[in-house]
């Protein structure tokens, strides 16, 4: 049997005990990305693993001037740095973890694969489900959804809705 790249991943991610497991988690400004970054950061505390933090600044749809879709690049960049290093606040305080940050431009299902691909540390995906009307979410969809047997990784969906208290109790 040949060794294809899928299987070489895959030989790469089961590395061994000292190698320690990486939980990543994609930061977003959804209100149930706070469970995934919780469950993250307490599985990785009690396996004596790592977080990894993904925060993806997303394309604008503006190309009319260049000077201006810079400065729209920009921003978009700092805002998810922002919001990485609020989360990453989060992971530290929580248990005293420096996490690792991940940040990327383009489209996040686009980004996550190439960080996965890149990195055969990262052993798990940690997503929490939304609680609305409209679904769990389009990442927890996706995942879950017609790509779930073809996910190089693992896929924790932790649902939105748990306590602090009750995450903790789980991971």
């Amino acid at each position: 049997m040949s060794d294809t790249p899928r299987d070489a991943r895959s030989a790469a991610r089961r590395g061994g005990p000292e190698q320690p497991r990486k939980f990543l988690v994609i930061v977003d400004t959804t209100p149930e990305c706070r469970a995934a970054i919780r469950f993250a950061t307490r599985r990785a505390q009690h396996t004596r693993g790592r977080v990894t933090l993904l925060c993806v600044a997303r394309p604008g749809d503006f190309q009319q001037w260049r000077g201006v879709e810079e400065i729209m690049r920009d921003e978009a960049h700092a805002e998810a740095e922002a919001l990485a290093f609020a989360a990453a606040g989060d992971v530290n305080s929580l248990s005293g973890l420096i996490p690792e940050i991940v940040l990327m431009h383009g489209r996040t299902a686009e980004c996550l694969a190439e960080l996965v691909d890149n990195d055969p540390d990262i052993s798990i995906l940690v997503l929490a489900a939304g609680t609305s009307k409209e679904g769990p979410g389009p990442l927890v969809t996706g995942f879950a959804g017609q790509s779930a047997g073809t996910n190089p990784i693992p896929v924790t969906i932790v649902p939105g809705s748990l306590s602090d208290a009750e995450i903790d109790a789980l991971a």
